[in-house]
């Protein structure tokens, strides 16, 4: 079994940002594409409450069913949100990765550096061409 674990959508920047600075890492982590692949309800029970976060945190709005099932409405139950999100698996908010060191919602992808166990091996930069990590494999001021 793979040491890190990323749900990942590969049509998501952030997401892909993540897996690469994962991989920049060093590391191979299991890839899940939680929207073909969806975890089962106790795995999103378990991974939210390894992240610490209420169920509603890691509902996504953009571009999802959000509006039309009126999930914005404060008296849903977590189960009821739990539902919609095994229902609609792209409602589940991205990219959320497991480590030894930790699980997390990486939202902005750097939140991933905090959970990595090796350093990064080389520079990084986003997507968006955002520098990230130095050519010494530090994290860039702000970053």
């Amino acid at each position: 079994m793979a040491e890190i674990t990323i749900y990942h959508n590969p049509q998501c920047g952030t997401s892909r940002n993540t897996l690469a600075l994962i991989r920049n890492s060093g590391a191979e982590p299991e890839v899940i594409e939680y929207v073909q692949t969806p975890p089962s309800r106790e795995t999103l029970r378990q991974l939210i409450s390894a992240m610490g976060i209420p169920v509603r945190e890691l509902i996504r709005e953009k571009g999802t069913p959000y509006a039309e099932l009126q999930l914005d409405n404060p008296a849903l139950t977590d189960e009821q949100l739990l539902d919609a999100m095994g229902a609609h698996p792209i409602l589940i908010n991205r990219p959320i990765v497991v480590t030894p060191l930790g699980t997390r919602l990486c939202r902005p992808s750097e939140v991933v550096l905090d959970i990595l166990p090796a350093p990064q091996r080389g520079a990084f930069t986003k997507e968006d061409g955002e520098p990230v990590i130095n050519d010494k494999g530090e994290r860039v001021a702000g970053a």
